[in-house]
C-alpha cells in the first residue's frame, strides 16, 4: 500500500522499533576529541581492575587489597569524563516535554535558558572543586597517592563541560542565529 501525499509520516516509536536505535551510521574519527580517548583509556582500566578484583578473590580466594578502592576511583572518573561527552552534544537528560507544546520562539528562549543554567553550574561546579581539591591533603586508603587528583580530575570535567557547552552553543549560532 502506498503512502498517499495526505498521509502523515509513519511514526517511530525507539520503544517498539529497536531497528531503527541501530542504524548503520558510519564510523568517522572526527566524531571523536581527546577526553573520548582518555574515558575509554580509564573505562578499560576499570574493566581490567574489576577483572582482575573477581579473578582474585573468587578463582585465587585472597582478594588484592587496592583494587576495590581504585575501581570506585576510576568509576568517578568514568562518570564525570563521560559527562562531557554529554555536554558536547547536548544530551544530557533534560524534560523535553514542554519544548514540543510552546511556540517556536519560546521553546528556543527555554532551551538557552537551560543552556546558561547548566554553564553557570558547571563553572561554579569546577571553583568549588577546585576549592576542595588544593585543601585535600590526605592520602587514599590502599594506595599512596593524594586524594586530590580525584578531585582535580573532577574539576577538569567540570571545565571541559563548560568549554564544550560554549563550543556547541557558539557552532549552532553561527550556523542559525535564530536558533539559539
Amino acid at each position: 500500500m502506498r503512502n498517499s501525499p495526505e498521509d502523515p509520516p509513519p511514526v517511530v516509536d525507539p520503544m517498539v522499533d529497536f531497528e531503527s536505535a541501530f542504524d548503520d551510521t558510519p564510523f568517522r574519527l572526527s566524531d571523536y576529541r581527546v577526553e573520548d580517548l582518555v574515558t575509554l583509556i580509564i573505562f578499560w582500566a576499570l574493566i581490567l581492575v574489576v577483572f582482575a578484583q573477581f579473578f582474585s578473590r573468587y578463582i585465587l580466594g585472597d582478594s588484592i587489597g587496592w583494587t576495590e578502592e581504585i575501581a570506585r576511583y576510576l568509576l568517578i572518573g568514568v562518570g564525570f569524563l563521560g559527562s562531557v561527552l554529554a555536554a558536547r552534544n547536548g544530551s544530557h537528560i533534560m524534560v523535553e516535554f514542554f519544548y514540543h507544546y510552546m511556540p517556536g520562539w519560546q521553546a528556543r528562549l527555554m532551551e538557552g535558558l537551560v543552556n546558561i543554567v547548566s554553564l553557570i553550574f558547571y563553572i561554579a561546579m569546577a571553583w568549588i572543586t577546585f576549592q576542595l581539591a588544593s585543601r585535600t591533603n590526605s592520602l587514599m586508603v590502599s594506595i599512596d597517592l593524594p586524594k586530590s587528583i580525584i578531585y582535580f580530575t573532577v574539576c577538569a570535567a567540570f571545565v571541559l563541560m563548560a568549554m564544550r557547552t560554549v563550543q556547541r552553543l557558539y557552532l549552532k549560532y553561527r550556523a542559525s542565529p535564530h536558533d539559539v
